[in-house]
């Protein structure tokens, strides 16, 4: 599902959750700002919650796997942090 867009104060925390059904080797996220293609953010692994991050990797950015959700937690957002997020999922 879509999320509407987020309008948020610099320095404050926010939470972008994708939910999912059935199982998935891996969940990802990226994020695509204007006029460039999607860059990849971060991934986790669903059996061993094992997260691999952007060779950049983004230091205020942190991804969470629950229940048939991931979360991607950024801790300070900044105006740098404008973009389309998308999330997707690798399947077992």
């Amino acid at each position: 599902p879509i999320q509407p867009s987020v309008v948020l104060a610099e320095g404050s925390k926010t939470t972008l959750s994708c939910t999912y059904n059935g199982s998935a080797n891996s969940l990802h996220w990226y994020w695509q700002k204007t006029g460039s293609k999607p860059e990849f953010l971060l991934l986790i692994v669903e059996s061993t919650k094992y997260v691999i991050k952007a060779d950049q990797p983004h230091p205020h950015m942190s991804i969470r796997l629950h229940d048939k959700r991931v979360d991607l937690e950024i801790s300070s957002v900044g105006v740098s942090d404008s973009a389309m997020y998308y999330c997707a999922l690798q399947p077992t």
